[in-house]
């Protein structure tokens, strides 16, 4: 920890008492105890707490996270008073300006944040434009983009599966559905590679991103196709090229970060659980029956960014005062006991019982699960079938978690094969 970062965490440990007394020696919910293991936290916290718990995230600012099945989707079904607007937040005076969660907060004009009748409007037209996709041509491009990343690799005999494939599929894809030409979509997928980097380049490549993404809209103004992007240009809703650009910029994000992060965990479940990898010639169903399990038990998004309270609440065990931040944990809602009383019953494919899409009027919307779960079971299906013999190179229990509450997703995944 750096000496700024020091002070900082103190002057937050110093408001707790006189203003957050229950968070006063609250778990972290980050540093390598709970990286180690989430899933073991939140039991501890579950114990202790109940359905709601103090929390303490980076830098120990004060946070309530949702433990209970019933109250993730009692929080969204009221969005009237657990806002999604982080202006409300009673913190903010804690909060360093260089604070690396800042951007997950910071309230933006997309349907990932807006409510009422404009997240209606908006998330009509990405409906609408995701359930045109044809599923069947959809697969099949995605089998080409497989089959080209697994190309780069394949006479190697080794590959680093996260950086070399999982990251980089769901993201050509995404840009084959817009109608994105190659060439420009190999340039917006490096630039958004960088973007997630969060080195020195990160914010130039941002703009460059933007930039980007902006030209093709106006491409599609001046001449549309029958791509996805076109439908959406030509929307009856008529979003403005910025609406337009603030949701395409969702997506991509979604593609980089959900989707690659499916693909990883599934290739991780079928290649170091020896359930899976008894029948990995069992085709398709074994492939559907891991993505469901990594749905209940290793989500992709482990936890829903912030809840903000209106005015003041009763939750759980403990009342909250107006301004407090509510994180709803995706990961303790799925083991929830009351509705997993068996925590060893494996979940089967087609349950979707799960809170991996979210509830309520931000609930990922059918045609985009449709699409998400069509791109990562191409991926893990192909790598199978061109790597039969792909193994890890080490333990499945030794492999590294990218370290953050808000994504359980593998920092790498280092396999080896016979060279083909």
């Amino acid at each position: 920890m750096t000496e700024a970062n020091a002070v900082r965490q103190t002057v937050s440990l110093a408001a707790l008492p006189s203003r957050y007394p229950a968070h006063v020696g609250a778990a972290r919910l980050y540093g390598d105890e709970f990286h180690r293991d989430p899933a073991a936290v939140y039991h501890q916290l579950r114990t202790r707490h109940g359905v709601l718990a103090p929390v303490l995230i980076d830098g120990d600012i004060p946070a309530w996270l949702v433990l209970g099945y019933r109250e993730f989707a009692y929080v969204l079904e009221n969005p009237e008073l657990y806002v999604r607007d982080s202006t409300l937040w009673n913190a903010w005076d804690l909060i360093p300006p260089d604070w690396p969660v800042l951007p997950i907060l910071l309230s933006r004009d997309t349907v990932w944040w807006l409510s009422g009748a404009e997240h209606e409007r908006r998330s009509s037209v990405l409906h609408d434009g995701l359930a045109a996709v044809d599923p069947l041509e959809l697969r099949a491009r995605c089998e080409r983009i497989a089959d080209e990343l697994i190309d780069v690799f394949a006479s190697a005999g080794r590959a680093e599966l996260i950086s070399q494939y999982a990251q980089l599929l769901p993201m050509y894809a995404l840009g084959a559905l817009l109608g994105i030409p190659s060439a420009d979509n190999r340039a917006l997928v490096k630039e958004m590679l960088t973007v997630a980097s969060g080195d020195a380049a990160a914010q130039e490549a941002y703009g460059r991103h933007r930039a980007g993404l902006h030209r093709q809209l106006a491409m599609r103004r001046e001449d549309a196709g029958f791509d996805m992007l076109s439908r959406l240009v030509g929307h009856p809703a008529s979003l403005t090229d910025d609406e337009l650009l603030e949701e395409l910029l969702t997506l991509s994000s979604i593609a980089h970060v959900t989707v690659s992060s499916w693909i990883g965990n599934t290739l991780r479940l079928m290649l170091g659980d020896p359930r899976f990898a008894a029948t990995l010639f069992g085709g398709r169903r074994s492939v559907s029956d891991a993505m469901a399990e990594v749905l209940w038990e290793d989500s992709p998004t482990p936890s829903i960014t912030g809840r903000w309270l209106a005015r003041p609440g009763q939750l759980g065990n403990f009342r909250l005062a107006a301004g407090d931040m509510v994180i709803l944990s995706v990961a303790a809602a799925n083991a929830d006991p009351r509705v997993r009383p068996n925590p060893e019953m494996v979940a089967v494919a087609g349950n979707q019982a799960h809170m991996s899409y979210g509830h309520g009027e931000h609930r990922c919307p059918v045609p985009a699960q449709e699409i998400g779960e069509i791109i990562a079971e191409t991926a893990v299906q192909v790598l199978l079938d061109r790597l039969p013999d792909v193994t890890l190179t080490v333990p499945a229990e030794d492999l590294v978690w990218q370290p953050t509450v808000w994504v359980r997703g593998l920092a790498a995944l280092p396999v080896v094969f016979t060279p083909g």
